[in-house]
């Protein structure tokens, strides 16, 4: 996956991870299951936006173009940003052990 391909998939979930996953003990497993299978996973997106105390058009609109992005992903690089969560989540992980 060329990086700018990835950076540009990836910054709105840097900005708007925190308020759609903010109800989340395991962000990293949401995110997984957000994008394990083929297509990205709305109906999982929409409960996770149904858990925000209040409507945020911008985090919704972002939602969205993130599900068209990763759909349009060939699968090798579907599997690539998955393999990029999982890497985090364990640098992540052990980050949290050492504090």
């Amino acid at each position: 996956m060329a990086s700018a391909t990835l950076n540009a998939l990836l910054e709105p979930v840097r900005t708007h991870g925190r308020a759609l996953l903010a109800a989340s003990d395991e962000p990293h497993a949401e995110l997984l299951a957000l994008v394990w299978g083929p297509r990205f996973d709305r109906e999982h997106a929409r409960a996770l936006l149904a858990t925000l105390p209040q409507a945020m058009p911008a985090v919704i609109q972002t939602v969205e173009q993130v599900a068209l992005q990763f759909d349009g992903l060939p699968a090798g690089e579907q599997q690539r940003l998955r393999q990029l969560i999982l890497r985090h989540h364990s640098r992540w992980d052990n980050a949290q052990a050492i504090s």
